[in-house]
């Protein structure tokens, strides 16, 4: 389903692609792993991999062969790029994502944002170059903004999230995100130093799926998984309760990269089957979290931190945990 030598052998064509940081660090006792996704190509999050991954493999299609980073200042794949425009809706790190690719390959971008997405994240689009329209007041509600979009303006809608019938392009998004889990993959083989928990936060539920996917596809030690939601958007762990994708209703959380009321169909089906537990969080214990991270000379969100607030609140100094940080607090 998901293939992670695709998007290691794009990344590697590139001068500024390198593995991030893992490191180990102790926390009342607690030994524990963090994957720092913090400085991620030049950007500030892991939605890098995805979105901007995806933008190539569309691109790569409709040149009608596979490409590398060079092959993209090339004249004959710019005439092709410059006709060429994406529209998403984002909650904040997707439609930078996809403004890096659409940058990247010299084509155009459109980012459909809620009311509850920051300013600061507005902002920092617009100076990438993208299009940004404010559209309706929830991310379910940006989503259907920017299909419509897409239909009327003959754009290419590239969503982070699936649903029946649209599959193929999220399918991209959650493969990008395969290359975390490959340079943990490698790194653990080197070192031999396997984590025994994994700490997953998920919104939707691509990038949770997609390590997921990976851990139990390729890694020769399986421990447990856990997904970590926000208490005020549970959606994947009602959707596992109730065996299908299903929304839940809440108030606006500050974990606002987490803050999806509807999972990912594709995700969903994944976690289902090889995910192990689904717990949640609190406002507060995320807030937490963020403090702790700062201890380790991390600057993250409460959304970027969600995974770690997951772990405080089960520390087993029997066990080796691994959380990954997912975004800056810029």
């Amino acid at each position: 389903m998901l293939n992670f030598l695709r998007p290691k052998k794009l990344l590697e064509s590139s001068l500024i692609y390198k593995a991030t940081p893992l490191r180990g660090f102790s926390y009342k006792g607690q030994r524990l792993l963090i994957k720092d996704e913090t400085q991620r190509l030049g950007e500030s999050s892991f939605k890098v991999l995805g979105g901007a991954y995806a933008v190539t493999q569309l691109v790569s299609k409709q040149v009608g062969k596979i490409l590398t980073y060079d092959d993209f200042s090339k004249p004959e794949v710019r005439s092709v790029t410059k006709h060429m425009t994406f529209v998403c809706a984002s909650a904040g790190n997707h439609g930078l994502a996809v403004t890096h690719g659409a940058q990247t390959v010299g084509a155009r971008s459109r980012v459909h944002l809620s009311k509850n997405v920051p300013d600061e994240f507005a902002n920092r689009l617009i100076n990438k170059g993208a299009e940004v329209i404010r559209s309706g007041a929830t991310y379910e509600e940006s989503i259907e903004a920017a299909i419509h979009d897409a239909k009327e303006s003959d754009a290419i809608h590239l969503a982070d999230t699936s649903w029946c019938g649209y599959t193929e392009i999220p399918q991209l998004v959650m493969e990008g995100y395969t290359v975390i889990a490959e340079e943990l993959r490698e790194e653990f083989e080197r070192t031999n130093a396997w984590p025994t928990h994994v700490y997953l936060q998920a919104g939707v539920g691509g990038l949770a799926a997609s390590i997921c996917f990976m851990i139990r596809s390729n890694w020769r030690v399986q421990p447990k998984i856990i997904v970590v939601e926000p208490d005020l958007a549970p959606c994947l762990s009602e959707s596992t309760k109730q065996g299908k994708v299903c929304s839940v209703e809440g108030a606006v959380s500050i974990m606002g990269r987490l803050d999806c009321k509807t999972p990912s169909l594709l995700a969903f089906d994944i976690l289902f089957h090889q995910a192990d537990s689904f717990v949640t969080i609190t406002e507060q214990e995320a807030l937490n979290a963020t403090k702790v991270a700062q201890q380790f000379s991390i600057n993250t969100t409460p959304s970027g931190a969600a995974g770690l607030a997951a772990l405080i609140n089960n520390l087993d100094d029997d066990q080796l945990p691994l959380v990954i940080i997912t975004e800056s607090d810029i």
